[in-house]
């Protein structure tokens, strides 16, 4: 089904004003992803299919288009430098100076949930015995309600599995019957799901109770420059002094408009005192 050129732009605007995707250069995309589906479901055209998202009090279809529109790829121990650096610096710091034994991460994309459990077994090897002494629970959100679904379940086939040792697929996974395999009801239990949308002003028991450490990777490529820069401001403002902040490695932060500092690729980090 083609879409017109109001179409696309009533489109990309509610796309843009809702979610801060950036779709105006993905006329293709769209109309490739979602033009079977229109047609299929009877629409007789992209209007009538918008009219449908804009009205749906649901969330559903909201769900659907997102999850047309936006690539949720993910496998575990993704850019594994990052998890390196958490386990031999990141933790470390936050061992030495969380005197109450609370740790505040936040995987701000969870996707289907590969990322997060991945910070929960990293964490779970790292402190060991004395975890049991540590408030270790992690926030997990994501726009899409399906992949939040999936994510609960835990349920992950042996593919998205590789970067994973065998000693923690033995420790932390059961083999189910069909072959694949569900992550341990102990890691379940350290992640605590919620849908959010980044674009929606931070709750300000975020403000009141910072994260030590924020996840956003491979997010804000969706995003144009502004939104991607208010994001950050954002991230900023519900970070610890000395907290540090993740983003993919296809993915950059203007240096001269962030307070952050840059750590390394990919890895940047609220001042431990104010510039």
């Amino acid at each position: 089904m083609e879409i017109t050129d109001a179409e696309f732009q009533r489109l990309v605007k509610f796309i843009y004003d809702n979610f801060g995707i950036n779709l105006s250069a993905k006329r293709v995309l769209v109309q490739g992803r979602l033009g079977n589906m229109i047609r299929e479901r009877g629409f007789k055209n992209y209007n009538e299919y918008i009219d449908a998202v804009m009205n749906d009090k649901s969330g559903a279809e909201i769900t659907i288009i997102l999850n047309k529109l936006t690539t949720n790829h993910t496998f575990f121990m993704r850019e594994p430098e990052h998890y390196t650096f958490m386990k031999e610096v990141i933790l470390p710091y936050m061992k030495s100076v969380c005197t109450d034994h609370v740790l505040r991460i936040w995987s701000a994309a969870c996707s289907s949930g590969e990322e997060v459990y991945t910070i929960a077994m990293l964490m779970d090897e790292f402190f060991g015995a004395d975890k049991a002494n540590w408030d270790t629970r992690i926030l997990a959100s994501d726009i899409s309600q399906n992949v939040i679904g999936k994510a609960k379940t835990g349920i992950y086939q042996e593919e998205g599995m590789k970067g994973l040792s065998n000693e923690w697929k033995a420790r932390y996974f059961n083999k189910l019957s069909d072959g694949n395999f569900e992550i341990c009801q102990a890691i379940k239990d350290e992640v605590i799901f919620k849908t959010f949308n980044l674009m929606d002003p931070m709750p300000d028991k975020y403000k009141s109770r910072p994260f030590d450490l924020i996840f956003c990777r491979n997010v804000m490529i969706y995003f144009d420059a502004p939104t991607k820069q208010a994001l950050v401001n954002r991230f900023y403002d519900v970070l610890k002094p000395g907290g540090y902040f993740y983003i993919g490695h296809a993915e950059s932060i203007n240096r001269q408009e962030t307070s952050f500092d840059y750590i390394k690729p990919a890895i940047y980090r609220r001042p431990e005192k104010q510039k």
